[in-house]
């Protein structure tokens, strides 16, 4: 029966046991919760569904479904099942063998797959690239073709190296399911979701077209709204962390007693931006290993404050950060990735700043009784914001079905490794009272302005570096 107008249409996720159905569905969907993951084959023995929403109303309807585990034998059952008088179409076919005992017995599996294809408008045919093309997928498929519907062949783990993709494309080819469509659950090509709903698009009528069209577009809205909080999640740590400073008494153990202090602080405030990006992205803080930093066991898991996680991104040392040396007071150095930030109170003191406004008026009391400031020195700051950006990269291409910890690449952000910071972030040097990690934090406009000036020079950066790559920036996965 044709669906009504305005129905969700309904799509079957099918193939052979672990080709990767399930993990298809989760990066879709973007819930890593979905269905159950495993290596061992016939993880899912029921078909499980679940819905895509747009603006309230239900717009697509998809069903995991058990994986095919014996085409072969259940072909050569339907050829030895009576014939009726007269020619049976497809899906009349399917339907008599899912009257007979062997539906509800040796071809359980099989018939729950079948019956559910009855049920929907299409069907994904899901392919694991490594496999070698075998008859039993064949069988497969012209079982799934009897039922007549639609079917888009999905190649996953295209980026895998024992891949066979040309293999599958001429396979299939031959078949004549010349609509395919590459989509790696893992790490889905930026462009992939546009590519998977606009090939299923091209075998449906109009009007089931219809919805996978506002489908793509929302998702498009949704992925460049993602993208803007991202981006704005990093400006506010790094508007944070500029504008950060403690204070300390001018002796050795106290100013290192400070320092300690403040790289906490910018540890922690750290840690808080990475949490808010998974969330954002809709990831797990599980899947990273506990620590002062929670992406530990690979070059992330470098302390902040360590030069060599410096080197490792790139980023040019500073001396004093070389070298962990204290220099003279009246000028900002570096102190194991700290600034001391008194040569600014000098220069507010001689140009009568603190009389203006009683944080001023403090600080320089302060330096007058013999106090120091410590602030996050400029290499640290492009450490914190080259691994942020490359953090949200990682998780915009990152597929909902991988289960290996986030690695990060350490290319891309190239302004941010070298030449003048940002304007935003030279401005937040002398307004302490922007660090929410102060104890004097008061937000108000000046800094919200500021923090959004900052995330779009981010984005800026970031559309150049996609146009580097030969990618539109308006493209989403």
């Amino acid at each position: 029966m044709p669906e009504p107008a305005g129905a969700p249409l309904k799509l079957a996720v099918v193939g052979h046991t672990n080709t990767g159905k399930t993990s298809l569905l989760r990066t879709l969907t973007r819930d890593p919760g979905f269905g159950k993951v495993a290596d061992e084959p016939g993880t899912t023995r029921h078909v499980e569904g679940t819905r895509l929403m747009l603006h309230g109303e239900p717009v697509l309807e998809l069903f995991d479904t058990p994986g095919l585990e014996d085409g072969i034998a259940l072909r050569d059952y339907l050829e030895q099942l009576p014939r009726p008088a007269g020619r049976l179409d497809g899906p009349a076919r399917i339907a008599r063998f899912l009257d007979t005992p062997e539906a509800r017995g040796r071809f359980e599996q099989e018939a729950r797959v079948l019956a559910k294809l009855l049920a929907c408008d299409a069907a994904l045919y899901v392919i694991d690239a490594r496999d070698p093309v075998l008859s039993k997928h064949r069988d497969e498929l012209a079982l799934l073709a009897d039922c007549g519907r639609p079917i888009l062949p999905v190649i996953n783990f295209v980026h895998s190296d024992n891949r066979r993709t040309p293999e599958w494309r001429a396979a299939l080819s031959r078949l004549g399911l010349h609509a395919q469509v590459e989509f790696d659950t893992v790490a889905p090509a930026l462009d992939g979701e546009r590519q998977l709903y606009t090939r299923l698009g091209m075998l449906l009528d109009q009007d089931r077209n219809a919805g996978l069209e506002r489908l793509v577009q929302d998702l498009e809205t949704q992925r460049m709204e993602r993208r803007r909080a991202a981006l704005r999640l990093v400006a506010e740590l790094l508007i944070d962390a500029a504008a950060l400073k403690v204070p300390g008494q001018a002796d050795e153990a106290a100013m290192q007693a400070a320092a300690q202090a403040l790289q906490s602080r910018v540890r922690q405030r750290e840690q808080a931006c990475v949490l808010a990006l998974l969330s954002l992205y809709n990831f797990r803080a599980s899947d990273y290993a506990a620590g002062d930093l929670p992406l530990t066991g690979n070059r992330w898991g470098m302390d902040l404050f360590n030069p060599q996680a410096l080197r490792d991104m790139g980023i040019q040392v500073g001396k004093g950060a070389a070298a962990g040396a204290m220099a003279g007071a009246a000028v900002d150095v570096m102190l194991a990735g700290l600034s001391l930030g008194t040569g600014m109170l000098v220069g507010a003191a001689a140009g009568g700043l603190w009389q203006g406004g009683e944080r001023w008026g403090k600080r320089l009391l302060g330096r007058l009784r013999g106090r120091q400031e410590l602030s996050v020195g400029d290499d640290v700051l492009r450490l914190l914001a080259v691994r942020q950006c490359l953090l949200a990269d990682a998780l915009e291409r990152r597929g909902h079905a991988a289960r290996d910890p986030v690695t990060l690449q350490g290319t891309g952000a190239d302004s941010l490794r070298r030449g003048p910071l940002p304007s935003p972030l030279r401005d937040a040097r002398g307004q302490p009272h922007w660090s929410a990690c102060g104890d004097d934090y008061q937000p108000g406009s000046a800094r919200e302005q500021a923090i959004g000036l900052l995330a779009q020079a981010l984005l800026e950066e970031r559309d150049t570096a996609l146009r580097g790559q030969g990618v539109d920036k308006n493209v989403q996965p």
